[in-house]
């Protein structure tokens, strides 16, 4: 019984935090929605203009919960009025200097929506964002007037607010990049990847696409550190590092990028190296001497490299040069050659019965030996070509 009330409390918790946001005392107002009922400032005055002075008077006094229901009185009253979007401005500001961050936002909100035009739309940007950065810094939510934890989702929503409203804001840019940092906070690995690539994307030529592109790379590794160490993801982490170093050879994150690109060659050097051995422990000279290149040619001056030389040098020496010769050099040239002739070599060697290694790789198309080709239709068969004299 106990764990059941206990999980119950813990369940309306969650459910009341992850709803839009309550407060202590909370009014309805049409054409305005929920919202925190203000202090009552009085009867509305007879013009927007004079309700706009009481508002400013009980502002100068420090009478803010008061100021902001004179203002909403403003709005209420006089909807078409200049002093409108004013009114509408000063109620978010307030609502951030009284401690209320996520009702100025949402107050920000329905200035941009029905002012985008107005003299303060750029302020309204930027004080969204650094309500936004607030919370992707650790800010806490309120539940019943009192802070209780922080929440990566609500920077995440914010974030996302601002790009689609104001797209070409001076703001838009970093909070693009913003967003895949909350993704990333939440560990949601590859939807922060994709954010971080949206930055790239639809901001290539600000600041901001640099550090997205790294931290592309940085999440891969990342995913690699705790588990994904695989063929693919190392690639991917790698070649997201070199994309960074071609694209932003000024960016201060440069020689950083070069140390993890060195890391990930020697983590794949490193596994490389092991089938190799694995293939001369088993007498698949063939197969090994192809690794072991690979390896060579990957790592250059690297000592898994040096280590790869002296292990086709010690085959030769045992089991002959020809033993490791894998085919006809002249067959095919080039990195495509050889990386055709490796993957080839693993599954033919996948093939045997007694086979007990690691799994051969899916040999494409264009590297596979071509299949005769059975008639379709009562076409004749093309003359054979005669030899040269």
């Amino acid at each position: 019984m106990r764990k059941l009330i206990v999980f119950s409390s813990l369940l309306l918790a969650f459910t009341l935090l992850t709803a839009p946001p309550l407060y202590a005392a909370v009014v309805y107002r049409p054409g305005e929605g929920f919202h925190g009922e203000e202090e009552d400032s009085g009867a509305l005055e007879k013009s927007a203009s004079e309700q706009l002075h009481k508002a400013q008077a009980l502002e100068s006094e420090g009478s803010l919960k008061k100021a902001i229901g004179a203002y909403r009185a403003l709005l209420r009253g006089f909807p078409a009025s200049g002093a409108a979007s004013q009114a509408q401005f000063k109620i978010a500001q307030l609502n951030e200097q009284t401690g209320e961050p996520e009702r100025a936002f949402e107050a920000y909100s329905k200035y941009i929506l029905n002012y985008p035009r107005g003299k303060e739309f750029d302020t309204v940007v930027e004080r969204q964002f650094g309500i936004a950065k607030a919370f992707l810094d650790g800010e806490r939510r309120k539940l019943f007037g009192m802070k209780t934890f922080g929440s990566m989702e609500r920077a995440q929503k914010m974030f996302e607010e601002i790009v689609k409203s104001a797209p070409y804001s001076k703001e838009a840019p970093l909070a693009q990049f913003n967003i895949g940092m909350a993704l990333e906070k939440q560990g949601q690995y590859a939807e922060a990847i994709a954010a971080y690539q949206l930055a790239t994307d639809h901001y290539p030529n600000d600041d901001v696409a640099g550090d997205a592109q790294y931290q592309i790379g940085y999440v891969q590794m990342h995913l690699i550190e705790n588990g994904s160490n695989d063929a693919a993801s190392r690639l991917k982490a790698r070649d997201a590092f070199e994309d960074f170093t071609v694209r932003y050879p000024q960016s201060e994150k440069i020689p950083q990028a070069r140390e993890n690109i060195a890391k990930l060659s020697g983590t794949s050097l490193k596994k490389n190296l092991e089938v190799a051995r694995f293939y001369e422990k088993t007498k698949n000279f063939k197969a090994a001497t192809i690794y072991y290149k690979g390896v060579i040619q990957e790592g250059k001056d690297a000592p898994e490299a040096e280590e790869a030389r002296k292990a086709i040098e010690r085959m030769k020496g045992n089991v002959g040069e020809d033993a490791l010769r894998s085919g006809p050099e002249n067959a095919q040239t080039g990195n495509k050659a050889r990386e055709a002739r490796k993957m080839q070599a693993q599954v033919d060697i996948a093939s045997r019965p007694d086979y007990a290694g690691p799994p051969a790789p899916v040999v494409p198309e264009e590297t596979a030996p071509e299949k005769p080709k059975l008639r379709t239709s009562g076409s004749p068969m093309p003359e054979p070509a005669l030899p040269s004299q």
